[in-house]
């Protein structure tokens, strides 16, 4: 029988942004999640363009970096100010210090249909694109917005192009080009190859411009009239071509190019004719010189990626479509009208294949093109099959389950864990303190992304890694199991979990309902397993407990005043998807916990009022007659800590500061106290506090019964 971690491995193409370094890794092979499709790639399409900028930003210095991406730095200094220069140093050093992915255009075979897909099948040959699934692996999960048919007759190692082709194909529309229209494009890369073939099909007389002479002549195959470099004469020769199919220059101008330079935006004003349209495709430079772009009247454009959809986690992810007759063209239509050109004769893209090479080459063919010891637009990477090999699916062997479930009991040993999901909170604030205990013995590890498993393999040392969480629920070695999931998992996994017999200890929110509460409440009873711990880590950290400690017993109730400044979101936060709760939801319970931890009761009532966007007050009553307020605003600055809590009562008054700065008032004066090392919000004494319960036996760090009642108040205040 096949053990749970013995999972299909497939090869997987990655570098460490920190380093640089670049490797072909031996991964799991991901899981076939609903919606989307599991593919086998055949090919898939090295980026000379965006790939390669990845490459050689990742051989950068670390001041390098940062004066290449100053929004990140931006982020950083605002995460410090939050959550204090520790915990933003693990979070920064996880995200550097790993495996990222390349790729994002490929062609492979179908080999699992995901629930809730239709209008594939096994066997089907598809083009797939996305920078976070196409990627150069040999097995990919790709969501169905994502993935189209390949239409018969049309070879694989061509339609591997069909992401980059709807790049340029949305360019194309951004333009709205007309028939007989002439057109430059300035940068004739793979991009610009393959935009120069669909204008010159749409009728349109191109020309076009590029600093390396071989690239000039490919276009010029292609169906330029003339091709030219940026020096005076070759911008002369393309005027001249220009005006002898429309006088007064170019009708659009197409900005292909990548780079610092601010050339060619320069060079686009020359040659464009009065109130011509520009349209800015590649990463360049953009730097508009005012006079000639006035004095042109000139119309700039962006085109975003392969189309309509595209950073849309609801049409990518969720594979909600746009209705045809608003969006006439989107990713999907782009990529498929594409493929319908390569079927029918009307895009010949032959001459742009340049090289093709085993996957298992990646690191030394991306160094030959980084040096230009490989020249040409279009490189492939193939997938030649594995005898006897196949993705991991739903017909694995499984392990036989016991025939009831046990209730995890206390060990001599070390408490064997296992880990479902292992994204950035978890990497930077739960697994160093496991990985670091002597009590815990990290088993397994599971999470969506081959490489997010590998990565936390390797930062913290798992016995085995993979990508199927039911290989961390059926494996019962394990004592307990830490979810750390996207929100809309938890409950599920939780009583999986629990009726397997292990002991549980999942992040914040337990439930994103009061129906998800419910199931998890009658698990527990049905199992007689209540070895369950939520992530309400704020109670165990070390100024708070402190800060309760010196304010003592009051004999009465107390007065608590709660402020969360939570900020604002991005717009891709996946905290905005409903399907993950409300925000307040996902996080309301951290509060709430710290209130009933500071009055040792739990809240009888609650009463809410919501404002604008995702601000809520509540006003909370505990059993005891204490009252507490709590306030969760979005509107402060990032720069400014992100909680305080205030407490009056029994004639002392305490203050407690983003989890750094502590005071207490009482008839002998004020008493401060300061965190030399920032904010500890108890994550690591939360964990710990957790594994010492499982390995003793004793009870759970909060009682179950609060944690219900703490998931319940949460939710009655986001209703």
């Amino acid at each position: 029988m096949k053990r749970p971690d013995e999972e299909t491995r497939m090869w997987h193409v990655a570098q460490n942004y920190s380093s640089g370094e670049l490797a072909v890794l031996e991964a799991p092979v991901p899981s076939c999640r609903p919606g989307g499709v599991l593919v086998r790639s055949s090919y898939s399409l090295i980026s000379t363009g965006t790939e390669l900028m990845k490459v050689s930003e990742a051989r950068m210095s670390l001041l390098s970096k940062a004066r290449h991406r100053p929004d990140q730095v931006r982020q950083v200094l605002d995460a410090v100010a939050q959550n204090g220069a520790v915990a933003t140093y693990r979070k920064t050093r996880n995200r550097l210090d790993s495996w990222t992915p390349l790729g994002y255009s490929l062609c492979g075979v179908v080999v699992e249909v995901g629930e809730g897909v239709h209008g594939f099948e096994v066997g089907d040959l598809v083009a797939a694109a996305g920078n976070e699934f196409a990627l150069h692996a040999e097995v990919n999960w790709v969501p169905r917005n994502l993935c189209v048919r390949v239409p018969d007759g049309v070879l694989a190692e061509h339609a591997a192009f069909s992401t980059v082709g709807a790049i340029a194909m949305q360019a194309l529309r951004r333009a709205e080009v007309q028939l007989g229209e002439t057109a430059c494009v300035i940068g004739l890369g793979l991009v610009g190859q393959l935009l120069v073939r669909l204008l010159v099909g749409a009728g349109v007389r191109v020309v076009g411009l590029d600093t390396v002479e071989e690239r000039c002549r490919t276009a010029e195959e292609g169906g330029a009239v003339g091709c030219a470099g940026p020096d005076p004469a070759g911008v002369d020769r393309l005027e001249v071509l220009l005006r002898a199919g429309a006088p007064g220059g170019a009708d659009h101008v197409f900005l292909a190019a990548g780079g610092a330079s601010n050339e060619p935006v320069e060079l686009a004003a020359r040659l464009a004719r009065d109130r011509a349209c520009v349209v800015d495709i590649g990463k360049t430079r953009l730097d508009l010189p005012w006079n000639a772009y006035y004095e042109k009247e000139l119309d700039v454009r962006f085109s975003r990626s392969y189309g309509p959809g595209r950073y849309d986690d609801r049409y990518e992810l969720d594979g909600v479509d746009y209705p045809l007759g608003y969006v006439r063209w989107t990713e999907e239509r782009n990529i498929a009208c594409f493929l319908a050109l390569l079927a029918d004769g009307s895009l010949d893209i032959a001459a742009l294949v340049s090289s093709n090479h085993p996957v298992t080459e990646a690191p030394q063919v991306y160094e030959r093109l980084r040096t230009g010891g490989i020249t040409g637009v279009g490189h492939l990477l193939s997938y030649p099959a594995r005898d006897g090999s196949g993705p991991v699916g739903a017909d694995t062997p499984r392990p036989t389950a016991p025939s009831a479930a046990r209730r995890p009991r206390a060990r001599d040993g070390a408490v064997r864990l296992g880990v479902i999901g292992a994204g950035s909170h978890a990497s930077a604030m739960l697994l160093p303190g496991l990985a670091s205990s002597g009590d815990v013995a990290l088993v397994r590890v599971a999470t969506a992304r081959s490489l997010s498993s590998i990565n936390a393999q390797r930062a913290f040392g798992f016995e085995s890694a993979g990508t199927e969480a039911r290989s961390v629920i059926e494996d019962y070695s394990l004592d307990a199991v830490l979810v750390a999931t996207r929100h809309r998992t938890h409950a599920d996994l939780v009583c999986a979990a629990l009726e397997s017999g292990k002991a549980v200890y999942v992040e914040k929110p337990l439930a994103l309902s009061h129906e998800e509460l419910a199931r998890v409440e009658e698990t527990m009873a049905r199992t007689g397993n209540d070895r369950l711990m939520v992530g309400f880590n704020r109670r165990f950290a070390p100024s708070f407990l402190d800060l309760r400690r010196r304010f003592g017993e009051v004999g009465e109730p107390v007065a608590l005043r709660y402020l969360v400044n939570a900020g604002r979101l991005g717009a891709s936060s996946w905290y905005l998807d409903e399907a993950e709760g409300s925000r307040f939801v996902g996080e309301g319970g951290h509060f709430i916990d710290l209130l009933s931890a500071w009055t040792g009761e739990d809240p009888v009532a609650v009463c809410a009022q919501h404002g604008e966007g995702q601000d809520v007050s509540l006003v909370l009553r505990f059993a005891g007659g204490s009252l507490a307020t709590l306030t969760y605003a979005t509107g402060g600055s990032r720069r400014c800590g992100k909680e305080s809590l205030d407490v009056l009562g029994g004639g002392r008054s305490a203050h407690l500061d983003n989890f750094v700065r502590t005071t207490v008032w009482t008839e002998r004066g004020r008493q401060s106290r300061r965190s030399r090392t920032g904010p500890d919000k108890g994550h690591r004494a939360a964990v710990a506090a957790f594994v010492t319960a499982v390995r003793t036996g004793g009870p759970m760090p909060i009682d179950p019964a609060s944690l219900v009642t703490t998931t319940r108040t949460t939710l009655e205040a986001a209703r």
